[in-house]
């Protein structure tokens, strides 16, 4: 609850205390869970913390010795992302008036995290029950008849809702780090601006191993749960082979919430930066983070629940989607190449022999337990020195060295892991076509996060050339910078093609053939490329949290007014964070790219062993299919409309809202009058939640109700399939579409903001020249394509997949 004293702008005397600002509320927010755990005695939770490691022993015992693996290595990973967390909290937070800017910062974080999941979380119970209804009345698959009816409600249920509070917990432990560090970086900005750096790479490393870690963990879990309730492999029972398709509902809760949680963070934060950008910037000149501007509180506080919060939830979402629908294609593809045989035995695991599909299904979960390790050695690679002042060395220069030894270390324990477990007696040397798959995703990812630099970081052409194009007005950079983010869509579609043709045809060759004699690894050697594209994806995460935490240093920085020595660092790293979350981005929309067409494979697989017939192509001659690929490229644009349009009505609020206490506090730009805050932030926070409900229930309820009309129009004109055939179309189109408008626009708005950024370091006029309010327009209209829309789509073409996975037997 907001203080009334804030509500109504009674704040004090501004010129008795020039440097004190507002909570948000009256005390701090503590989740429910961590509350109780407080209150527990320190012993009962040493004796169930021992218990559930118990737990998971017995339940990794009883399934694999490589859940066993996966298990120590992600708790390995939580005790080193404990350490993170201690050093970066050991650091000072500075002086007061830091301290008070970060208090209002955190607690309107907390709050609006706090309201925007409760939202959340109801919805996600609704669509619960509605799952369960379908799934009791639903056709069942022959994989499902050993479960029944009931059981299999039930298990879809559970995992959708595990994965719905595994993704919340991602995006709040995303949020948790950034409003606790971003403080400290910026304290330690007046002293050495690379101990600011090394800093907020560890504080953005803990996030980013947390939230990989869970995706794993979570996974693992509910596979060594479900193999050991249901007998997996006993006589009767389900096969191994088939155990993955009842994780799916895990995914689609991940999806779920990452989706409401991007949108919803993703106005909010927008909509408070353009309103706070336009009024304060263009119209009163003053500098961005200025502790005059009323909507400066709301633009921070979006920061955090936007960028880290929401990213969390994203990449969360995005490792779980990848991991599920490769363990999905390992199982099929093993299940078609007759890989039968016991479960791994512990010399067998020493060995690395694998004589049954075990390896070719948890393979991913190996990868992504390699991935915690190398990227922990690259996060620690970061170092601080002793020395005081302005980098000696670009900040990019010292990440990308970081992402370096990360990507070597990729290479050499991919090719370990392949040998491990994809090494076959039926086919000696596919281990190596599989390898040569993973280093196709590692180049991939390399290229994403190369191409994307150079198409948003200043020091290169095409940013400089967009900052140009400011020096002649307004239209002539928005005109720029539509043709630059038009532009960036070539080279990563071409990347994009290169790698899935590569990796199935290296999949394809690998050796491993049906019964008849067919090659059977062409899509898991996709698969394959896919894990290798997001064997790092905990380091560059850590780079994505880095920019929202640097971005808030400097504000913090500016609106505790410290020296200009200080803001220049914090300007340095923020411009660098720019580009780390715009080749995150990239890197997002490739590894979504990939997933979805995993994703996709994995759908008309489900389709083909509910209808008992081969399915395996869409026919986009026939007019029904044709129609639903327009469906899905119309749902694209329609989403992005709606996600923009949303940001531009709350941005009209906050603009109206910034204007009138310009007006009616003539004192505020004296620093007579303190601006209310407070307001800005209640306008934000409740049209954001508001506005997210509508292009969220387009993405959910669109591809169902086109699968139930087009499966009743199939009944009655004889064509049992159209139904499955016009949704896959569907989700077809919308992929293809979405990766393209996607990359427009995370590039574009990341490539505008970037160019406001180099402007602001003095080139063609500098601060306050016509070509800055220029560039500040572009970057304004560049705000909802990067942070709202953009990454939006990212989750979108994954959830599609999703729910087109859970909901397959409804469309037959």
């Amino acid at each position: 609850m907001m203080d009334a004293d804030l509500e109504d702008g009674i704040l004090g005397t501004y010129q008795d205390r020039p440097r004190t600002f507002p909570v948000m509320r009256s005390k701090s927010y503590t989740p429910l869970v961590l509350r109780i755990l407080m209150r527990i005695n320190v012993r009962v939770l040493l004796v169930l913390l021992f218990l559930a490691l118990g737990g998971l022993v017995y339940i990794g015992a009883r399934t694999s010795p490589i859940i066993l693996f996966v298990f120590s290595v992600c708790i390995i990973s939580f005790l080193f992302a404990i350490y993170l967390t201690k050093w970066v909290l050991a650091k000072d937070e500075g002086p007061p008036e830091m301290v008070q800017i970060s208090e209002a910062i955190r607690d309107g974080a907390e709050g609006f995290f706090r309201t925007q999941y409760g939202t959340i979380s109801k919805m996600a119970f609704v669509l619960a029950l509605v799952i369960f209804v379908i799934y009791l009345f639903r056709t069942m698959s022959p994989h499902q008849e050993s479960l029944g009816r009931t059981a299999s409600a039930y298990i879809t249920v559970a995992s959708f809702l595990l994965g719905a509070l595994c993704s919340g917990m991602a995006g709040y432990v995303g949020m948790w780090v950034s409003v606790r560090a971003n403080v400290r970086v910026s304290s330690a900005a007046r002293r050495s601006a690379r101990e600011a750096l090394q800093i907020a790479v560890r504080a953005g490393g803990f996030s980013a191993i947390i939230v990989v870690g869970m995706a794993v963990l979570g996974v693992a879990i509910l596979y060594a749960t479900f193999y050991v309730i249901l007998g997996v492999d006993t006589p009767g029972s389900m096969k191994v082979t088939d155990l993955p398709l009842v994780l799916v509902g895990y995914g689609f809760g991940a999806s779920f919430v990452a989706l409401f949680a991007q949108l919803g963070g993703g106005i909010y934060t927008k909509a408070a930066d353009v309103g706070a950008d336009l009024v304060g910037k263009v119209e009163q000149g003053i500098p961005e983070d200025d502790p005059r501007n009323p909507a400066v509180i709301a633009d921070l506080v979006g920061d955090n629940v936007g960028d880290c919060a929401a990213r969390g939830a994203d990449l969360f979402e995005s490792i779980a989607a990848e991991i599920i629908s490769a363990m999905i294609l390992g199982g099929t593809m093993a299940k078609r190449c007759k890989i039968e045989g016991k479960d791994f035995t512990y010399a067998q695991l020493l060995f690395m022999l694998n004589v049954d599909p075990t390896g070719f299904i948890l393979f991913p979960l190996v990868i992504h337990s390699f991935d915690l390790v190398i990227s922990s050695i690259g996060i620690l690679s970061i170092r601080g020195t002793r020395g005081a002042g302005t980098l000696i060395e670009d900040p990019m220069a010292i990440l990308q060295r970081g992402y370096s030894i990360t990507i070597v270390l990729a290479v050499i324990t991919f090719g370990a892991s392949t040998r491990w477990m994809l090494y076959t007696e039926q086919a000696p040397t596919a281990w190596l076509n599989f390898a040569l798959c993973g280093l196709v995703g590692i180049m991939t990812a390399y290229a994403f996060v190369y191409i994307t630099k150079y198409y948003t970081d200043y020091k290169h052409e095409p940013v400089r050339t967009l900052a140009l194009a400011s020096s002649t007005g307004h239209g002539t950079n928005i005109i720029a910078g539509i043709s630059l983010g038009l532009e960036s869509t070539a080279l990563p579609v071409l990347v994009i093609s290169v790698a899935i043709v590569s990796a199935f045809w290296l999949g394809h060759t690998s050796g491993l053939v049906d019964e008849t004699g067919v090659p059977t690894g062409g899509l898991f050697g996709t698969a394959v490329a896919t894990m290798g594209m997001l064997s790092t994806a905990a380091y560059v995460l850590t780079m994505d949290m880095f920019g929202p935490i640097a971005d808030n240093a400097g504000g913090i920085v500016e609106m505790s007014q410290q020296p200009e020595s200080v803001r220049e660092i914090t300007d340095l790293l923020d411009a660098v964070g720019n580009t780390t979350k715009a080749t995150t981005k990239g890197f997002a929309i490739g590894s979504a790219a990939l997933a979805a067409f995993l994703l996709f494979s994995a759908y008309m697989d489900e389709v083909a062993s509910f209808a008992n017939t081969p399915f395996n192509q869409v026919d986009i001659a026939i007019p029904e299919v044709f129609v639903g690929g327009l469906l899905g490229s119309m749902l694209i644009f329609l989403f992005s409309a709606w996600a923009c349009s949303a940001v531009g009505r709350t941005a009209q609020e906050v603009v109206n809202e910034v204007r009138r206490q310009f007006i009616e506090r003539p004192g505020i730009m004296e620093y007579k009058e303190k601006p209310d805050y407070g307001r800005c932030v209640a306008i934000v926070a409740s049209a954001s939640l508001r506005e997210m409900i509508k292009p969220g229930a387009l993405a959910i309820i669109s591809p169902i109700a086109v699968g139930f009309m087009f499966r009743w129009l199939g009944h009655f004109t004889g064509h049992p399939l159209l139904g499955a055939k016009v949704v896959a179309s569907m989700l077809m189109f919308a992929t293809v579409t979405g990766i393209l408008m996607a990359l427009f626009l995370n590039t574009a708005g990341g490539a505008w903001d970037n160019a406001k950024k180099y402007i602001e370091t003095g080139a063609l006029g500098g601060k306050g020249s016509d070509c800055h309010k220029a560039a500040i327009t572009g970057d304004t209209v560049g705000d909802p394509f990067k942070d709202t829309a953009g990454p939006s789509i990212h989750v979108l073409i994954k959830m599609l997949a999703t729910i087109t996975l859970v909901m397959a037997p409804v469309f037959l």
